[in-house]
């Protein structure tokens, strides 16, 4: 009996060492899996993905300065201040997705008008976006397109080394982004649109139509019905009168001025 219950004792013994071995093994096996899926990827070069874009490598040599740290310390408010410098693409989006992504989303701005500006002693063109930031003209798609128009006489300023209107000029972007949207193409009559700045912030609008001599002014107010009253005053006032200069649509009653 006693050499019975010794070797029942050694049994047991051997089983407990086993389970020991199977539960480090598993801890082990824990620990390596935990590490080579999570606190490796965290630890190594973040991969970041860019969406949105067609110039993925500029947005890339960009954030070239951080995009080797770990995903752990990279700063993604950091990323959107150093993507936000580009004026021709607006952020969406950054998202850190554990363990070692980050995905950038980009949104290419689309001109809605376009203006000249003077840099190093040479006047340019840019093109504006509808919440009136000024970004370079990459092609020649917006001086061909004729339902993008020419503004002229707008106020420029540099807000956060951004090149923008003043946020009270932003409206009349906003204004003409809906004309361009409707089935008569209005904008494709008018050569120009020049602001005439006024006290207070306000200001005024001179319309100058390809097709005749005659200059449209109105107030800051550009819509459909705006456009459509300049297109039959121009009719009607230069069927009866072929030497007018000026028609004024401005404080709700038309007037106009011959040489």
């Amino acid at each position: 009996m006693e050499g019975s219950s010794a070797k029942t004792k050694k049994t047991d013994n051997r089983m407990l060492i086993m389970k020991i071995i199977v539960v480090l093994l598993c801890l082990v096996l824990a620990f390596e899996v935990i590490l080579y899926l999570f606190i490796v990827p965290c630890l190594a070069p973040v991969k970041i993905v860019i969406t949105g874009t067609k110039d993925v490598a500029t947005m890339s040599r960009l954030l070239e300065p951080i995009k080797h740290k770990p995903w752990i310390r990279f700063d993604a408010d950091k990323a959107a201040s150093i993507l936000s410098v580009l004026p021709s693409v607006e952020l969406v989006s950054i998202e850190k997705r554990f363990p070692d992504h980050v995905f950038v989303r980009i949104q290419e701005r689309s001109a809605v008008a376009m203006t000249f500006v003077i840099v190093d002693n040479r006047t340019i063109p840019v093109n504006i976006s509808e919440d009136g930031i000024l970004f370079p003209v990459s092609s020649s798609y917006a001086q061909t397109d004729s339902s993008i128009p020419l503004v002229t006489g707008l106020p420029i300023e540099r807000v956060n080394n951004v090149t923008r209107l003043p946020k009270n000029y932003c409206e009349l972007m906003a204004q003409i982004s809906s004309i361009r949207t409707l089935p008569v193409r209005y904008l494709n009559a008018i050569s120009e649109i020049h602001v005439v700045p006024k006290e207070f912030g306000s200001y005024e609008l001179i319309l100058y139509p390809v097709h005749s001599k005659s200059r449209v002014l109105t107030d800051r107010t550009l819509d459909e019905i705006t456009l459509r009253q300049m297109m039959v005053m121009l009719d009607v006032v230069n069927s009866i009168e072929p030497n007018v200069t000026e028609i004024d649509l401005r404080y709700g009653s038309v007037s106009y001025r011959t040489k």
